[in-house]
């Protein structure tokens, strides 16, 4: 009889690979340190990127065996300011949806943890595992190995859906902040990829410039924040559990859209238990492009970001269909391969890149 398999971690890839596993029939334990999923979200409204892949993500979820049993809003456009300037992005295909994360009903969490319990898998919460004893962590960001912070608000509202961003360093150093309207929800934030001691005041920053753009109010507010960590090359197996998600080091490097890798680790890390063949490799060919190319991105954002970015918008702007290009901006193509050597020479150190002690 096939053992139990025990997942450290009910974030989207621990609970994704639990769906996988007892769809095929296999037993599965999920332990979780805090009292419900989610828990580390307070209703955050998060991007769902659908511009990295031909593929629609939604499409690719339904493929693993997953429901959209959750709160879902799809964007095609998007409206940049930089305080000086404005740039209207648009797409014929959604470039990314919206979801909420926590633990309520409609939330991502909340319902990859219904589609799991309905599959039979079982949940521990606060309870935890050794590393050792877990076959799969999927225990979230890596904090030795954090390259950005985010802070914010989340409110309700009576706003019509929108998206907006803003690129600009007194607002968001080295990163980009947002402002979100989805089905009478708002998410107000900033995101630094340094000079993290300015949080606070690079969401005040935000807050001033969005105003001038954009007439809201702040209706009930919460706060939410997090971070992102990220390994090159990731780390994909330790102590005999397969790692996925951020625990493995899989993250955007550019702006930190993490979930469609968080939820594609967790099924290649279950279906490698299902078929017996080695999800380290098949991770590597799956996602190591992907982290050079976000590491190029990275560089070339920091290098080029001059002016508050306007140099990279306009080149952005001038593309055509947007989604296009990003897809061929987060896939690895001639000019990543190139940079490669000198980026990751420039920012190794700064961003911890490479894995000593997993924490």
């Amino acid at each position: 009889m096939p053992k139990t398999i025990k997942i450290l971690g009910a974030g989207p890839a621990g609970l994704t690979a639990a769906i996988v596993l007892q769809k095929a029939g296999r037993q599965v334990q999920v332990y979780e340190k805090n009292r419900d999923v989610g828990r580390v979200f307070y209703g955050d409204l998060q991007g769902l990127e659908n511009w990295s892949e031909e593929r629609d993500v939604l499409e690719e979820f339904q493929a693993l065996g997953l429901a959209v049993n959750f709160d879902c809003t799809s964007f095609s456009a998007l409206t940049v300011f930089n305080g000086e300037k404005t740039w209207p992005f648009t797409s014929s295909r959604p470039v990314f949806y919206l979801i909420r994360r926590g633990a309520m009903a409609g939330s991502l969490d909340h319902g990859l943890k219904e589609q799991a319990l309905a599959a039979g898998a079982a949940i521990f919460f606060e309870r935890s595992l050794a590393g050792h004893e877990a076959d799969i962590v999927a225990t979230g960001p890596l904090v030795r190995h954090r390259f950005a912070i985010d802070k914010g608000i989340v409110f309700k509202t009576s706003l019509p859906d929108a998206a907006y961003g803003l690129v600009n360093d007194r607002a968001a150093y080295k990163g980009y902040a947002y402002l979100l309207f989805a089905k009478g929800y708002g998410c107000l934030c900033t995101v630094l990829f340094d000079r993290f001691s300015e949080v606070n005041r690079c969401l005040a920053e935000t807050e001033r410039i969005f105003r001038k753009h954009v007439d809201f109010h702040l209706e009930d507010p919460k706060p939410v924040g997090g971070m992102g960590g990220f390994l090159l090359p990731p780390v994909f197996a330790r102590n005999h559990g397969l790692l996925v998600g951020e625990a493995a080091g899989l993250q955007d490097m550019l702006w930190g859209f993490g979930i469609r890798s968080a939820v594609i680790s967790g099924a290649l890390a279950a279906h490698s238990i299902i078929s017996g063949t080695s999800y380290p490799e098949a991770a590597r060919r799956r996602f190591l492009g992907t982290q050079k190319a976000g590491l190029v991105n990275r560089y070339l954002w920091e290098r080029l970001g001059y002016n508050n970015y306007s140099l990279i918008m306009d080149r952005i702007g001038r593309s055509g269909d947007h989604r296009t290009f990003f897809q061929d901006f987060y896939n690895l193509n001639l000019l990543h391969r190139l940079v490669y050597p000198f980026a990751f020479h420039s920012l190794k150190k700064r961003y911890n890149l490479v894995a000593g002690d997993a924490r």
